[in-house]
C-alpha cells in the first residue's frame, strides 16, 4: 500500500539556522518558508536526489511542534511521510486494521497541496506516521 518515502520531518528551534546549515554545511538546495496555517507550522524543504528534509517550526500560538520542542528544545524527528495512491483507501484499510487516524479522520490539504492522513504514533512503533496521497 505505502509507497515511496516522501520526506522525513524535523522539528526545528531556529529554522533559519538549520535552513543555512543544510545549505551551507551540507551543500543542499533549501526552499523558501512557507507558513502552513491549517498545520499550524511553517515549513522549509530540503531537495535531495531521492527523497526531502522538510524543517518544521512553529507558527501560531497552537502550534502542535511547540509542544514538541518544548519536550526537545534542540529539536528532533517528528515523523515520516510515505506516498500512497489513494488516501481513502488507505486510511480505510488502516482503520480496519486498528490503526488510530489522528484529527477527523479526513484528509487536509498539506505543504505540497496533496491530500494527507496522519496515523497515532503509538500504533506504528512511537512514530508519528504521515500519508500523502500522489
Amino acid at each position: 500500500m505505502i509507497g515511496r518515502l516522501n520526506h522525513v520531518a524535523i522539528a526545528v528551534p531556529d529554522l533559519e539556522a538549520a535552513s543555512e546549515q543544510y545549505r551551507s554545511a551540507l551543500g543542499a538546495k533549501v526552499g523558501a518558508p512557507q507558513d502552513e496555517p491549517d498545520h499550524g507550522v511553517t515549513v522549509v524543504f530540503i531537495e535531495l536526489p531521492n527523497t526531502k528534509i522538510e524543517l518544521l517550526y512553529p507558527l501560531g500560538e497552537n502550534s502542535p511542534i511547540q509542544g514538541f520542542l518544548d519536550k526537545n528544545p534542540s529539536g528532533g524527528i517528528h515523523h515520516v511521510c510515505y506516498e500512497v495512491d489513494d488516501i481513502l483507501a488507505a486510511r480505510d484499510h488502516l482503520k480496519s486494521t486498528g490503526a488510530r487516524v489522528l484529527g477527523t479522520g479526513e484528509p487536509k490539504i498539506g505543504a505540497h497541496g496533496k491530500p494527507v492522513l496522519f496515523l497515532h504514533p503509538k500504533d506504528f512503533n512511537g512514530c508519528l506516521v504521515e500519508l500523502e496521497q500522489v
